[in-house]
């Protein structure tokens, strides 16, 4: 333990771990804003899964491979070298996609490491402040990033040059350099492991079975676009990847058992606290995507607002997550307490979440701040305790093999929480909307051959929706094709068009809420199921 280290260097290491975390967590909003911009320099849209997948399949692969290594081999070299990759870029599309794989490995080895060093720097009862000065930096990111990216993907002038989709890489490297100083001047080297057995075969199979899993619900339609398009159906290769996820984990089970230093010892399944919150942070990760990700859809396709905007317009649930979180944080530092707010943080999300389904196309916006805040007061009470209560059932030579595990459930929740929801969503919008070939608006699109080219392929839920998206667009080709027309001929069509666009719009807005609805409800119903799931568990009190 490096409980005794002088405050001022535990201030320092924590600035600089804070600095690595804020980086990951920027990554992970910043460069979806520079996507569109990605792919239409390198025309290259089918390689935009790659470049999202990539990212997620390593860090989620990483995660539980880089805590048990940082307990063997120590915190320091392990952040070290995670913050070092971090920080690479890549300037051709297939690098990028490689180089997203590799900086996936960094953003891993960060997230494992960040909150496992604050048990080595504080004692129990101390970390919960910090922990919750985590979530706030979490809360920061998700509005600064969408922000940034923006911002640096439309272009401004800096330092005598234009910024592009570029330097929403570039910007890691002066905080990534800064916080590997720091953390090389200041940080201590500490190791529980004395003698080294890397269980070589469990990495293996942990990392088939995750990355096969990641693999079989997200982007899987365009990773595997080839087979696809030969006639292997979707279903087949989603059912072959789960398969091979679920023998690679019952491996991996088998082998933990005999192996003598286990990535994951199955001893602390044992424990009923640590079993019972992997259980409420793989349920919080599903329903934490359902919240976030599916509102910032809706205050797009509603309100037409832009990544940056929609960014904007979640900074009331920000504001309440990085409230509650930095003040419960201090709370349970001062009690010793914390299930409580683990219970109650649950709680209150699940209302809040329920309560989204107030929101129709016709709702102003403060209808949704105001609930987004309570939503976020709930997230940001529960998520940053979930790893104090682990942290506390074990002793520090297991620190960094338990810590990174709420983080691994947690992500896995949110991967197929996210690949659920979507479905969901898009079944809700498809079931209302009902056959889209007998709507006028595409009917009149399906006979312009400038508009053929997006109506091609099935006229599935996405295609709707990025029509409504892009209407604008739409009308202003549609103005220039009626100029050819004769004078009355020509009021009467743009009239027309007008007026079917109009009714498509309505018809999408009120199909894509009620959908989102479904979504809401069932994220609200996991909330209160992982709220149950931590009533059992037998706290104990935070040590001084």
């Amino acid at each position: 333990m490096l409980h005794e280290l002088s405050i001022r260097n535990k201030l320092i290491v924590m600035s600089a771990v804070m600095s690595a975390l804020f980086l990951v967590a920027l990554d992970q909003t910043i460069v979806s804003t520079a996507l569109a911009a990605i792919v239409k320099e390198f025309n290259s849209f089918s390689s935009l899964g790659f470049i999202v997948t990539a990212y997620m399949l390593t860090t989620t692969v990483t995660v539980p491979l880089a805590g048990k290594l940082s307990d063997m081999y120590g915190r320091k070299p392990l952040l070290l070298t995670g913050v070092s990759i971090f920080t690479i870029g890549s300037p051709t599309v297939e690098w990028l996609i490689a180089w997203r794989a590799l900086q996936g490995i960094g953003g891993g080895i960060i997230t494992a490491n960040a909150f496992t060093i604050v048990g080595d720097l504080f004692p129990p009862k101390e970390r919960s402040k910090w922990q919750g000065l985590f979530g706030a930096v979490f809360g920061m990111s998700s509005v600064a990033g969408p922000l940034i990216g923006g911002w640096l993907t439309d272009g401004v002038s800096l330092f005598g040059m234009v910024s592009d989709w570029r330097w929403t890489f570039l910007i890691n490297v002066p905080i990534g350099v800064i916080a590997t100083v720091l953390i090389i001047r200041y940080c201590p080297q500490i190791k529980h492991d004395r003698t080294h057995k890397p269980d070589y075969l469990g990495a293996l199979f942990i990392t088939i079975a995750l990355a096969t899993l990641v693999l079989a619900v997200d982007n899987t339609e365009m990773i595997f676009k080839g087979l696809i398009e030969r006639g292997v159906s979707l279903a087949l290769v989603q059912g072959m990847l789960l398969t091979i996820s679920a023998l690679a984990a019952l491996s991996f089970v088998l082998i933990e058992r005999r192996a003598k230093q286990p990535i994951l010892p199955l001893r602390f399944f044992a424990n009923r606290t640590y079993s019972l919150i992997m259980a409420a942070a793989s349920l919080f990760g599903a329903a934490f995507m359902g919240a976030i990700l599916y509102l910032t859809q809706f205050n797009q396709q509603v309100f037409g607002a832009t990544a940056s905007q929609a960014g904007l317009m979640l900074l009331p649930m920000v504001a309440g997550s990085i409230t509650s979180s930095i003040t419960i944080g201090r709370l349970v530092a001062k009690t010793g307490a914390y299930k409580r707010w683990i219970v109650a943080g649950f709680g209150l999300t699940a209302v809040g979440v329920a309560v989204l389904t107030i929101l129709q196309p016709e709702s102003p916006y403060w209808h949704e701040a105001i609930v987004a805040v309570f939503v976020g007061l709930g997230f940001g009470a529960a998520m940053p305790i979930l790893t104090l209560a682990v942290q506390n059932e074990f002793t520090q030579k297991d620190l960094g093999a338990a810590t990174s595990s709420v983080q691994l459930f947690r992500g896995l929740g949110s991967t197929i929480g996210a690949a659920v929801l979507s479905g969901i969503l898009t079944a809700g919008i498809l079931a209302h909307v009902g056959d889209p070939h007998q709507l006028p608006y595409i009917q009149s699109l399906q006979r312009s051959p400038a508009a053929q080219q997006m109506l091609s392929g099935e006229l599935n839920a996405d295609v709707l929706l990025r029509l409504n998206a892009q209407k604008e667009t739409i009308a202003k080709a549609a103005a220039q094709g009626f100029e050819r027309l004769p004078a009355p001929a020509q009021a009467q069509a743009k009239q027309q068009f007008s007026r079917q666009q109009d009714e498509f719009t309505n018809v999408i807005l009120h199909a894509f809420t009620d959908g989102l609805h479904q979504v809401f409800l069932i994220s609200s119903g996991l909330m209160v199921v992982a709220m149950i799931a931590v009533m059992p568990v037998r706290e104990k009190r935070l040590r001084g």
